[in-house]
């Protein structure tokens, strides 16, 4: 499902457009959108492969799915914001700044009706997206998990 998210914000970004006009501004948006909800889901398939189990019989279906659901996206920003302070390792540090920053970049486009997107800045968006995404699978196992209960966890003082 994430390599087709970013396959279609790529497409709507107009790199695969047949038209030879510019994207629309609509298509634009959608791709930043588009890009985003690929970190975002990305983080929620590493959150549910790593606590309950990626595939197999053992791995219970409903649990899976419910570890997946769990990420909500204020809680997760706040998670990235300390991914830093807490000595994290580098691929995860990118892919937490990218988060925050698609994030943002997400809220402008689907909800700022004075944003303006150039294909530039799209593209831009989708290959941050893909690069995150990447990095944060450089990263050894045990520090993928402790990034995931970071992000599903409250903290407690």
């Amino acid at each position: 499902m994430i390599d087709g998210l970013i396959e279609t914000a790529r497409t709507l970004a107009g790199v695969r457009h047949t038209r030879p006009e510019r994207p629309r501004q609509s298509d634009l948006r959608r791709a930043v959108s588009t890009a985003y909800y690929a970190v975002f889901h990305a983080l929620a398939q590493q959150n549910a492969d790593l606590l309950v189990g990626s595939t197999g019989a053992v791995r219970s279906e409903r649990a899976w799915v419910q570890a997946y659901r769990a990420i909500d996206h204020k809680g997760a920003r706040t998670a990235c914001k300390d991914a830093r302070s807490l000595g994290f390792p580098a691929g995860i540090v990118t892919f937490a700044e990218t988060f925050i920053a698609l994030q943002k970049r997400r809220e402008d486009a689907d909800y700022d009706p004075t944003s303006r997107l150039t294909k530039a800045e799209a593209l831009a968006a989708i290959e941050e997206a893909q690069t995150a995404i990447e990095a944060l699978k450089t990263v050894p196992t045990r520090d993928r998990r402790a990034f995931s209960v970071q992000i599903l966890l409250k903290r407690r003082n």
